[in-house]
This record gives C-alpha cells, structure tokens and sequence, in this order.
C-alpha cells in the first residue's frame, strides 16, 4: 500500500475488497454495451466547431477584503481569487480532453486566460482524474511555473507526484488541508473516475470548500450528478457565498442522470446549498454530450425564471470574463 494507508480503510464510500470507491446514493455504472447504445442513437444538438473569444479586462489586479474575483478560463477551470488568496480549479490549457492532450474532444475555444498570463497561484484544486478535468500538461506547467500546493481526493497524490506534479494532498470526503491560512475541504460529488479501461473508480471524485479569513465561503462542486449531499455541505461546512455548479454535458439523460447535473438540478443544488450567488460550470467548452452548444444557458434561463432566482444570483460567465462578489 505504501503511503495509502487509507485503502486498508472501508467506508461508505469505499470498498476495500474491490479497492474501489463508490456513490453512497447508489452506484451506478456504465460500461461498454451502455456507450455502444449511446453512440448508435445519439442525437447531437448542434455545436459550432470553433469559436472566438469576446475580449475582457484581465482580471483585477488585488481583491479588497471581503470581496472574491471569479474568472472563467473555460470549463470546469476557474480561477478563483480572495485577498490574499489564489485557486485554479481543474486547470485545462491542453488543445485536447485525453490523453497527452492530443487525443480526445478537442476544445472549441481558446483559454479565457492563457497559463503565461496566470498570477500568482497558491493552489490547484483537482475534482477527479478524468481528461477533461486532469490535465497533466497543465498541472506540470503550473509546478514548473506557479509552485501551488495540489490539493485533490484520494488516490491522485502517487500518479501525480510520479509524473513531477506536487506537493500534493489527497484527502477523503469532509477532510481539510490547510495552505497558507486558507483551508481546503473536499467534498461529496455523485460521479465517478478512470484514465484507462483498467482503472474504474480507483481514485476518489469530489468537490471543495475554500474558506479564507474575512473573505467570502466558496464552493467548487467538481463534476457531479445531483444527489442528497448539498445540504449535508450546507449543515457541515456553511452556506457558501460562491458556488461553482455544473450545468453542461447532461443529454442523454438514460446515460448522464447519475454523472452530470441537468440547470434544473444545478438551480436545485444552488437553493440546497443555500448559496448567495451561484456561477455555472462545464459548458460551452468541450463536446462531450448530445446536449447543444447554447441549450445550458438557455435551460438554465428557464429553470431560475422557474424558481424565482434573478439571473444575477445564478449566472453565466463568458469565456475570459471577471466577476467580483461581496457579502
């Protein structure tokens, strides 16, 4: 086991027979016939295959106090600064989702933020090892460049840190890190991991929490379908002031419901959780669904005019485009 103490460890998340994590809510699978019947009926919306960035202000150069600056890189990678504080989610500057950044779904748009561009970033946080959310050009250009501490679920320190990324921390669910005074908790998410056929559920998926002193509470959920646990998040960890949520790759549902959360789950998880403001995630930047290039958005239109929430307290950010919230 060496260093992985914790795989001698059975909990309600992880099988220590078959060495796999799981979805407490219900593990649900699916393996070659489910995506030979999905690719044989699919019915992709439409997508563009290229698309050109609007132009924005880069983002401001120091946050006051009690404030946080969000930017949309593309995504589920955003970076995320408070006073004092800096942290990328799921870094993606590769061309391609898979492996060596060549392969996979290539990316329909630029980075709205270019790595050479990056400030100072004191640390990365990785939800799970899929393509298009681990990235190891990315993470080893961030340690060559940005020296972050790696902050990610169990099971990605050994992988990582053998291809010359770190430090690195893995932490189960509910378990926090400290960095520099802010902390890192991970948190549930309803999904799932592999790299390879091999690999299954090897490796522990999640969300986080960054809390830093006198700035607001954030909450990155990762790559999730919905399931009971944002309350749980609210009850354990507080109500969020930010919170990340995805909204893209949900069609069709028969294949994604477990995996990937529908606008209207996402509107849902924004109220569980009790977040004062709300920023969607991983849409409009890879194809990876039947769902189409602007039915998020539109969807999500939909689903807060539905709820009552003013489409400032759920919104979408461009490509490229800076937000600052306060309390």
């Amino acid at each position: 086991m060496g260093g992985e103490s914790w795989r001698a460890i059975a909990t309600d998340h992880f099988d220590i027979d078959g060495q796999q994590f799981f979805n407490p809510w219900g593990q649900v699978d699916r393996g070659i016939p489910d995506l030979l019947r999905w690719w044989a009926t699919a019915k992709r919306e439409p997508w563009p295959a290229s698309v050109e960035n609007r132009r924005y202000l880069a983002p401001p150069g120091s946050i006051e106090e009690g404030q946080a600056a969000i930017t949309m890189i593309g995504h589920a990678g955003l970076l995320v600064r408070v006073d004092g504080f800096t942290l990328l989610t799921d870094p993606h500057f590769s061309t391609h989702a898979g492996p060596f950044g060549r392969l996979g779904e290539k990316r329909v748009r630029p980075p709205g933020i270019e790595p050479r561009d990056l400030p100072a970033v004191n640390a990365v946080f990785i939800s799970h090892n899929h393509y298009d959310h681990l990235d190891i050009a990315s993470l080893r250009w961030l340690t060559a460049q940005r020296a972050p501490a790696f902050v990610t679920p169990l099971g990605l320190k050994a992988p990582l840190e053998r291809k010359g990324i770190g430090p690195v921390t893995e932490l189960d669910w509910w378990q926090s890190t400290d960095v520099i005074g802010a902390t890192i908790t991970v948190t549930p998410a309803m999904h799932w991991s592999n790299r390879t056929m091999l690999d299954r559920r090897r490796t522990l998926w999640g969300g986080c929490m960054l809390k830093v002193p006198y700035a607001p509470l954030i909450y990155f959920a990762g790559d999730t379908g919905y399931a009971p646990f944002f309350a749980p998040i609210r009850a354990r960890l507080g109500a969020p002031h930010i919170a990340l949520l995805p909204i893209g790759a949900y069609e069709p549902r028969w294949f994604m419901k477990p995996f990937h959360m529908t606008p209207e789950e996402a509107v849902r998880a924004h109220r569980e959780v009790g977040a004062g403001h709300s920023i969607a995630t991983h849409h409009s930047y890879f194809r990876l669904a039947d769902d189409g290039f602007e039915a998020p958005a539109r969807l999500l239109a939909d689903a807060r005019a539905a709820a009552g929430i003013p489409p400032e307290d759920f919104r979408i950010l461009d490509v490229g485009e800076t937000v600052v919230l306060g309390p």
